[in-house]
């Protein structure tokens, strides 16, 4: 199996500072999209404490003991965030994050909050998390789409972050890969303004080399409103 990726993070035409950060480990075959809190002081320290906490993770490991540890440097930087935060009297801070794990014929991902992993298989998109938000909630009742969802006034409001309350809940999912196989992790700075059907249209058989800018100037053009980071990986 070969991997290629492309990944790009933004800033956005509105915010000043970009509380993203995001993390490539090819070697390990692991990825990582975190969104630091907007509105709240030191979310670029919470989504960067979680890439740095992750980027430790020891190499050539087996698949079974990169999960774990990939668990546990999360768990960590929960704590990490949650120190600095009573140190400097920050009050509330944290981050979402979504992280890929990829081994020979699965996949593990872990998320807390609205980050999402998606993967498009046979010209077809599947979200494979569920956002931790207030709408997400209404969405699971049936009562909103996740299109819909975007557009509603709460859509910001999230429910789970790393670095926010005494324990962490991360939820995991696992599944099989295949050959052909693409995996988009990305904050909500792209998810806000790209559909299902956007998502189908641009990245299904869009370049590689490319997609990940290809969807950073379409969050810009859309209106920028937030920071936007986007990891795509191929399975060839």
């Amino acid at each position: 199996m070969t991997i290629r990726y492309s990944a790009a993070t933004h800033v956005g035409r509105v915010r000043k500072i970009n509380e993203d950060s995001i993390l490539s480990l090819p070697d390990q075959k692991i990825w990582v999209v975190a969104d630091g809190m907007g509105g709240h002081e030191a979310g670029d320290f919470a989504s960067q404490a979680i890439v740095d906490t992750i980027a430790m993770i020891e190499p050539d490991q087996p698949p079974a003991d990169l999960m774990r540890g990939l668990r546990q440097t999360i768990l960590q930087a929960h704590d990490i965030i949650q120190a600095e935060s009573t140190t400097r009297q920050l009050g509330t801070v944290g981050a979402t994050v979504v992280a890929l794990i990829l081994s020979e014929e699965h996949f593990v991902a872990f998320w807390a909050g609205d980050s999402r992993l998606y993967r498009f298989r046979d010209g077809k998109v599947e979200m494979l998390t569920t956002d931790h938000s207030l709408v997400a909630e209404l969405v699971l009742s049936g009562e909103l789409t996740w299109d819909e969802a975007e557009m509603h006034p709460q859509s910001n409001a999230i429910t789970r972050a790393v670095g926010v309350g005494d324990v962490l809940e991360l939820d995991k999912i696992r599944g099989d890969v295949a050959r052909g196989d693409r995996f988009l992790l990305c904050s909500d700075g792209l998810t806000k303004y790209a559909t299902f059907n956007t998502l189908e249209k641009m990245v299904v058989g869009a370049p590689i080399e490319t997609i990940a800018d290809i969807l950073v100037s379409f969050a810009l053009d859309a209106g920028g409103g937030d920071n936007i980071s986007i990891i795509v990986i191929d399975v060839i």
